[in-house]
């Protein structure tokens, strides 16, 4: 690495020529030392956060909340940037292909994880390029009613599933999406069948199928519904969860009523492979102190996210273990 540095090499070209041996020992010693003290400062520049979905989605919105607080820690900017396109590919595939220096990092959440692998469906996409180095939320799926549809419980909402197959309305995102693994799955541990329907893109597609009358109900979030739950237009009847929301206390979480199913969605931040050490460690450092924070936790309370930190050790095996459970899941039902 030193002798790559013309400086370095003129330097040293100088000190040959006119120093003591123990002179030009020390000099060199010197210049050694001091060069990777120099490459080492991190950061050196604003960091650029790649948002692999359209501006004004959860996703963005947890991910800009955060990394404003971070960057307080740090002694440069970081900006959000929204890469939507390809399932999150698009997005994710700039960020692998980005200079290792830490200067560039992402956002992975549901469909990076488990629909793209799933289904190979973008060449050259791969976890393998990127580095994981903290979780900052996992929230679970919820089942919203619209105010028009006439139902105000999950046990009226399953009933009418029962009584007439195919003809209670749900909108989920498309098939490979954690929603759709969520109604596929509630239908096999039910007995029911719904008319599932397609939305493409973020939630805000299904709240307004939900406000038009479009659809009976959604699965989604009950922090990306929060608008439409708030206003009174919309009921969260039940949490794909086994504990209790605090944030949703009146919407019961589905193991009240003898299903074990566990589905939802997550925000996992990430740098490309290969990055230094010591750049992992200062961001992980900087988003940690940012969700320990009074301001992000009450924060998530109020939108209705569940907070869920996981840090470098950690996160990795927890995709893993993850991806398993999901794709288990999903052999099952043929998906």
């Amino acid at each position: 690495m030193f002798a790559l540095n013309p400086f370095n090499a003129a330097l040293r070209q100088r000190l040959v020529k006119g120093a003591t041996g123990a002179t030009l020992a020390g000099a060199v010693l010197a210049a050694v030392v001091a060069v990777p003290a120099v490459q080492a400062d991190f950061p050196q520049r604003d960091i650029r956060m790649i948002v692999p979905w359209p501006a004004g989605g959860g996703a963005d919105a947890i991910s800009r909340k955060i990394s404003n607080l971070a960057e307080q820690s740090l002694p440069t900017s970081i900006y959000v940037e929204n890469i939507g396109g390809a399932v999150t590919a698009t997005g994710l595939m700039q960020l692998a292909k980005a200079r290792p220096d830490g200067h560039t990092i992402g956002v992975l959440t549901y469909d990076s994880v488990v629909t793209l692998p799933r289904g190979n469906m973008v060449p050259g996409y791969s976890l393998e390029e990127l580095e994981p180095f903290a979780r900052v939320t996992q929230e679970a799926d919820a089942i919203v009613v619209s105010k028009q549809s006439g139902y105000s419980s999950y046990e009226e909402l399953i009933e009418a599933a029962k009584e007439n197959p195919g003809t209670v309305r749900i909108g989920v995102a498309p098939q490979g999406s954690g929603p759709y693994l969520a109604v596929r799955r509630l239908e096999a541990a039910t007995g029911v069948s719904f008319n599932v329907i397609s939305y493409p893109g973020s939630s805000t597609a299904e709240a307004e199928a939900l406000l038009s009358g479009e659809i009976d109900a959604a699965i989604s979030s009950l922090g990306d519904f929060s608008g439409i739950l708030s206003s009174g237009d919309a009921l969260g009847v039940v949490e794909l969860s086994d504990s209790q929301n605090p944030a949703y206390p009146d919407v019961p979480p589905i193991s009240e009523f003898g299903v074990e199913l566990e589905t939802g969605s997550f925000i996992v931040l990430a740098a490309p492979a290969n990055t230094p050490e010591d750049a992992i460690a200062t961001l992980e450092s900087a988003y940690h102190e940012a969700y320990q924070s009074d301001e992000f936790q009450q924060w998530v309370t109020i939108i209705g996210v569940t907070p869920g930190w996981l840090g470098s050790e950690e996160v990795n095996e927890w995709i893993d273990s993850y991806q398993e459970r999901t794709f288990e899941a999903m052999d099952e039902l043929n998906l």
